[in-house]
């Protein structure tokens, strides 16, 4: 066990007996949704995966210590102190660790923790990926590089739609991180259920995910793997009405010189914004979406 974590009694009690586990970031908290919006999403999740016969495990560094599951009080803290809580990718670890600091995990430290943890699956609303104009910027999301070396499932509800998805399944396949739709043969794009680009494989129960999952333990591979579940159709927004906002977030974003670890929660709620709130509740209902999917085959993965 690490020196600078903690398991919360529950997650510990849950991963000794063999029962099902599934890890929860906790950016999407402290910069993703505005007070107190964030916390009853981060409470309902929790009761969500609950609810689906699984432990949830909300991870976070608190106070230097990195937390791998949550108290209501300490969610409820990360949700008051919102973006005044450091967004912790890979790199900040051991910064934050050393000064006893704060941070929200991205789904890059959510996986390291995890992991230290015993925790093999991750529930999260979209990753990281290929920012459009890369080939310029060099901004690469540290997820892809953490999918390619730590070995936790993630399920998401494909790249966040603001990202240059085409290069971001190119850039997984280069580091050879399977990326696996959950019933359907297209990658997700976020908000809405397909981009045009394809998977690599398509999956139709939690238990052959937990199968194929097992297999890639088995062999032995150092990296995780990528599962991809669209938004419920009753959710999922007009390709046009949420490629329009994007253009122009992504427009303003440059226009305002933002750039590195703040273009994400900056173009995520711009495109909030100009859809009139309409955004933030399919970013709800797709986060929901996955935490039942990851419950479901992390309880597979236990039999």
């Amino acid at each position: 066990m690490n020196k600078y974590l903690d398991v919360a009694p529950e997650v510990a009690q849950a991963l000794a007996e063999g029962r099902p586990v599934v890890a929860l970031e906790s950016t999407i908290i402290s910069h993703g949704m505005p007070y107190p919006k964030n916390v009853q999403t981060a409470l309902l999740v929790e009761q969500t995966i609950r609810d689906n016969g699984a432990v949830p495990a909300t991870i976070a560094i608190i106070g230097g210590r990195l937390k791998a599951g949550l108290s209501t009080e300490e969610i409820e803290y990360l949700g008051r102190t919102g973006r005044a809580v450091a967004k912790a990718s890979r790199r900040d670890l051991p910064a934050l660790v050393a000064r006893g600091a704060d941070g929200a995990t991205t789904v890059a430290t959510t996986m390291i923790i995890a992991h230290m943890a015993g925790i093999r699956i991750f529930a999260t609303g979209g990753i990281g990926g290929v920012h459009r104009g890369a080939e310029l910027t060099m901004d690469i999301s540290a997820d892809l590089e953490e999918l390619a070396q730590t070995p936790v499932m993630v399920v998401c509800a494909g790249a966040k739609s603001i990202l240059d998805l085409g290069l971001t399944l190119e850039y997984l396949e280069t580091k050879g991180v399977p990326v696996i739709g959950y019933g359907t043969e297209e990658l997700p794009a976020f908000y809405t259920r397909k981009s045009g680009f394809g998977v690599d494989y398509r999956v139709d129960s939690p238990a052959e995910l937990a199968a194929v999952y097992a297999a890639q333990r088995e062999l032995g591979y150092k990296g995780g793997m990528l599962v991809t579940n669209p938004i419920p159709e009753e959710y999922a927004m007009d390709k046009a009405v949420i490629d329009a906002a994007i253009e122009q977030a992504l427009a303003e974003a440059k226009a305002q010189g933002v750039h590195g670890k703040e273009t994400t929660p900056f173009l995520l709620a711009r495109v909030v914004a100009l859809t009139g709130g309409n955004s933030l509740e399919s970013n709800i209902q797709l986060v929901l979406n996955n935490a039942r999917l990851a419950s479901l085959t992390a309880a597979a993965l236990a039999k």
